[in-house]
Order: C-alpha cells, then structure tokens, then sequence
C-alpha cells in the first residue's frame, strides 16, 4: 500500500449565486448611463466617474484619476481605495495623504471607501460602495465600482477629498432618476435561483445552497 493515498472525493457543492450586495450579476447585462462627471479639476489633477452601467440591484461605474505629473511623494495613497496608510499615520484621524470618496443618497444615506459597511454579522445593511477591478500606475488610475442597493429618485451626490493633493471637499450631483430608467432596461441573460445560506464576518460566504433546495 503507498504511503500517500487518494483522498476521498466528497460531494461537490452546488454553486450559488453571489449576494446581489456584492457585485453585478453574472447573469445580466447592465444598461448604459449617460454619465461624465468632473469631480474635481486643479492644476496638475482630474477626478470623474465615468462609464456607468444600471443594474435591477445597483450601479457599477468607474472613478479615473489622472495626474499632470508622476507623484514624488511616496506616502500618497497609491492605489486610491482608501484603505492605505502611510508611515507614521495617526490612527485616530484620517491621513491627508488618503484620498477619500463616497457617495450619498438623497435620503441622507452614504457610502465611503473608508467606512466598513459589514456589521457584526457581515451582512451589510447598505448602501455599500465595494471597489472591483481597477488599476494604472504614472498619471493614470482607474477604479472600477459597485454602488449596492440603487439609488432613489433625487439628487446622488459623489464626493470626494484629497487634502495632500489640494483636493478639498468636492462634491457633484446627478439625478437619481437617470440611474432607476436605466436599470429597467438591464437585460437578463438567464435566470439563476437566489443564494441563501451563511455569512462570515467581512462577508466571506461560508455555506451556501440555492433556493430550489
């Protein structure tokens, strides 16, 4: 008999959808925004969200960042996700070399990149602004999205705040109503059973079936 044996194989998960607070779904196609829009604009940077698709659940967009010049100070946040700290940051107050952004509803609810929106059982109440996809480097970064659950009609407020960049408090409007007409012309490519089963702290999923179980 060999030492080393073949483990038994077990029975193979069903694979269960995403929580709708995660991300876009696999299973549909987002519907275009009609939506540019200039954050903040100095002398040697630009900030704009850009390339905005509306979902039955969300909002995916981009945040561009584009620099005159290549940063000499190695303290500035590098990736632009708000989660950096640079050497010597005092804990108990935000870093002025920490780009900010968020976003609010009208009704007064927000989202931040350096808020936590998980509670103490890791199922997030909303809204909740998670990043995806990006990157860049020099002059130019790009930072893709997810803005869970959809805005309601009235103004949505981007904000933003750089202060090492010279980047005070910004913000810039749209009409929450462009986003929900856009939404309802999302087109689903199949239909997928909803998840449902355990979630970890941070909203790591640790058991799941689907619905149909």
């Amino acid at each position: 008999m060999s030492f080393f044996e073949l483990p038994q194989r077990g029975e193979e998960p069903e694979p269960s959808p995403a929580p709708v607070w995660s991300g876009p779904p696999s299973n549909m196609l987002g519907a275009a925004v009609p939506l540019r829009l200039v954050l903040a604009r100095t002398d040697d940077l630009a900030i704009a969200v850009t390339y905005a698709s509306a979902y039955p659940a969300g909002l995916s967009f981009t945040l561009s960042i584009r620099l005159r010049e290549v940063p000499a100070d190695p303290r500035l946040d590098p990736s632009f996700l708000g989660g950096w700290e640079g050497p010597g940051a005092n804990p108990s107050e935000l870093p002025p070399e920490l780009f900010r952004f968020g976003v609010q509803f009208a009704d007064g609810r927000k989202a931040t990149t350096v808020g936590n929106p998980f509670g103490s059982e890791g199922q997030p109440e909303g809204p909740v602004l998670l990043p995806r996809s990006g990157g860049g480097g020099g002059r130019e970064w790009d930072q893709a999205y997810w803005l869970w659950p959809l805005p309601p009609a009235g103004p949505l407020a981007f904000v933003c705040e750089w202060p090492a960049r010279g980047v005070a408090l910004t913000r810039a409007e749209v009409d929450g109503s462009l986003i929900l007409e856009a939404a309802a012309k999302a087109e689903t490519l199949w239909e997928e059973a909803p998840a449902r089963g355990e979630w970890g702290p941070a909203g790591v999923f640790w058991r799941g079936s689907t619905a149909s179980e």
